[in-house]
């Protein structure tokens, strides 16, 4: 099974969680920044939400998938607030007729003041659970 990480990260947040999920995968985390040209049977694919809707770089990555390429996308993000990518995300994927799972991970990400140390230790396990219950499911 080919599985891809595909991440953009402002403060760092979504990051930690791409980097969990690739370890918990075996694969390598990259920045959506690195183009959207492989083939994916599993693209995990992380944002966030930055001032009530996700960063147009997120919107642009997901323009360029290829549907002959990537069988799924499976939807991590982060946020400082309630609100997660996964509709908006969504709602692009599927435009695009790309198979997007129903399940997706969530944590509150550390924004100047609020949610301290988050995503922590204990928001990682959750992430790596979270992934080995995908892997499961697509084997």
């Amino acid at each position: 099974m080919n599985i891809q990480v595909r991440y953009y990260s402002k403060g760092g947040n979504t990051k930690k969680l791409a980097d969990c999920i690739a370890r918990t995968t075996e694969v390598q985390a990259q920045a959506i920044g690195n183009g959207a040209t492989e083939e994916a049977d599993i693209l995990f694919l992380g944002a966030s939400i930055y001032w009530g809707g996700i960063d147009g770089r997120v919107k642009s990555y997901m323009e360029q998938l290829d549907p002959g390429k990537v069988r799924e996308v499976v939807v991590f993000s982060t946020s400082a607030l309630a609100q997660r990518a996964f509709p908006a995300m969504q709602k692009c994927l599927e435009k695009k007729e790309i198979r997007v799972a129903g399940e997706s991970f969530y944590c509150r990400g550390e924004f100047a003041a609020l949610h301290k140390g988050r995503p922590n230790q204990e928001d990682l396990e959750a992430a790596a659970q979270f992934t080995r219950g995908i892997l499961r499911t697509r084997s």
